[in-house]
């Protein structure tokens, strides 16, 4: 048994954002995401095929649904985003990170 810590090994600088596999078990996919600044690409929106719970440990970010409009999200706020549910992401923290748990299932 491994016990790591979700804020460890984050570099102070870095270009793209980090998305971190913690674990993989068959429909199950939990990673480790650090933005700084970072947001999807124009025009592009998630098209998920899994159903994916995700909470902002450390930071901020807001999230465009493409049909319901933007969320915004502080630490420790949470959302569930049902499969097929179009989103981006239109901002995270600039100045420091922002720590998202995300798991698929």
């Amino acid at each position: 048994m491994e016990i790591s810590n979700i804020f460890k090994s984050i570099p102070k600088h870095f270009d793209k954002e980090i998305f971190d596999l913690i674990v993989q078990k068959g429909d199950l996919k939990i990673e480790r995401i650090v933005s700084k600044g970072h947001v999807s690409p124009d025009n592009e929106w998630y098209d998920q095929e899994k159903d994916e719970w995700v909470i902002v440990l450390e930071g901020a970010a807001e999230i465009d649904f493409d049909n319901s409009g933007i969320i915004k999200l502080k630490a420790g706020d949470y959302v569930n985003i049902p499969a097929h549910t179009k989103h981006r992401v239109t901002w995270t923290t600039p100045d420091a990170e922002t720590v998202w748990l995300a798991i698929h299932y």
